[in-house]
């Protein structure tokens, strides 16, 4: 029976691999961050920011394999120094002490937006070069760059396994780390949307995947977790059928972010309709063939998803039924007739040139 640490035990995944690796016998200790409260869990717990280094050593001793769980998800720039700090600070902190403790097995679970986009259209996999740093989005070039890092210190000899889950949707993210679009979408919170792609995942599913890398695979390799790849067309319109949502207006990417500096109670921000518009998509064939990982039918994932919002808000998403939030649609009629006329000028413009 390992003695194994588990850092970020009280994340939407993190919570999950907690509870597997509890099942499986791991004698488990939980890194908690100070005044977090802790999980319902029979575990050891400990209290450790990941930052701290002395902290992080004394949450090592005696351990022997490690999953390190602990991040911050985010696409707003305003949180782009919390970001760098805990998912680049951390994994390099956690990294380096594994490497000096000499534990037996390393797992850290990265993000599969650490690749960056694929190309508009496709779907990416492990051998994706990273090309994504000129886009500015803070979340990504963190966790490319903590997964440099670990990289770094695997080819030191740290024992290192890197899992990348796409968007983790399900039941009880509490903290809105992944299912806050969901959210937004049934609460009338998203006017818009445009042509972009995303993949998504069960979180039991990837819980299952870092247990699946820490027994199976190969040390200094990584493996996308990740289920069905979405447009946002047919995601907002899978979630919209399943709540009984009308879905929001689909719009050119500059018009959607002109939609997201309109007032009222808009989730929008211009970076999340940025990033929005890129093509995260990708496939996870490496897991499957390595380490025997598979993914359930997405249905089971949304309704899931859906159905504990539901339960958490029912009543405020009632009336976002019985309103449909229409200044929002009229919102997004409004930019599609100010691209209509745009576009009309534009034509216009050419042809008087012509003559």
């Amino acid at each position: 029976m390992p003695k194994t640490l588990l850092t970020g035990a009280t994340g939407f995944i993190g919570s999950r691999v907690a509870r597997r690796l509890l099942e499986r016998g791991d004698d488990l200790r939980l890194a908690l961050e100070p005044r977090v409260d802790p999980p319902d869990l029979d575990a050891e717990r400990v209290e450790c920011d990941v930052r701290d280094r002395r902290a992080v050593r004394r949450a090592l001793k005696g351990v022997e394999r490690v999953f390190h769980c602990a991040g911050v998800t985010s696409v707003r720039p305003a949180d782009a120094e919390r970001l760098f700090d805990v998912n680049v600070g951390g994994a390099k902190v956690v990294m380096e002490e594994c490497l000096r403790a000499g534990v037996e097995r390393v797992v850290m679970c990265s993000s599969a937006a650490a690749l960056g986009p694929a190309p508009r259209g496709k779907t990416a996999d492990e051998s994706q070069l990273f090309t994504a740093g000129h886009l500015g989005i803070p979340y990504v070039n963190s966790v490319h760059e903590a997964e440099v890092e670990a990289m770094r210190l695997a080819a030191k000899g740290l024992p290192l396994v890197c899992v990348n889950p796409a968007v983790a949707l399900g039941a009880g993210d509490a903290n809105l780390s992944s299912t806050r679009v969901v959210r937004n979408f049934l609460l009338g919170r998203v006017p818009v949307y445009v042509d972009g792609a995303v993949c998504v995942v069960d979180a039991d599913d990837a819980a299952a995947g870092h247990l699946l890398a820490d027994e199976q695979g190969a040390l200094g390799e990584r493996y996308i977790l990740g289920g069905r790849n979405f447009t946002w067309e047919r995601l907002f319109a899978d979630l919209g059928r399943l709540s009984g949502v009308e879905p929001p207006v689909k719009v050119p990417t500059p018009l959607a972010g002109a939609a997201a500096t309109l007032p009222g109670r808009s989730a929008l921000d211009p970076a999340e309709v940025r990033a929005a518009s890129h093509w995260w998509t990708y496939r996870a064939t490496k897991a499957r063939r390595e380490l025997g990982w598979r993914a359930r039918p997405h249905e089971e994932t949304l309704e899931a998803t859906v159905q504990w919002h539901l339960e958490r808000e029912h009543d405020r998403i009632a009336r976002t039924r019985r309103s449909q939030q229409v200044q929002y649609r009229l919102a997004g009629v409004a930019i599609g007739a100010l691209e209509e006329s745009v576009g009309l000028a534009g034509r216009l413009a050419r042809r008087a040139r012509l003559v």
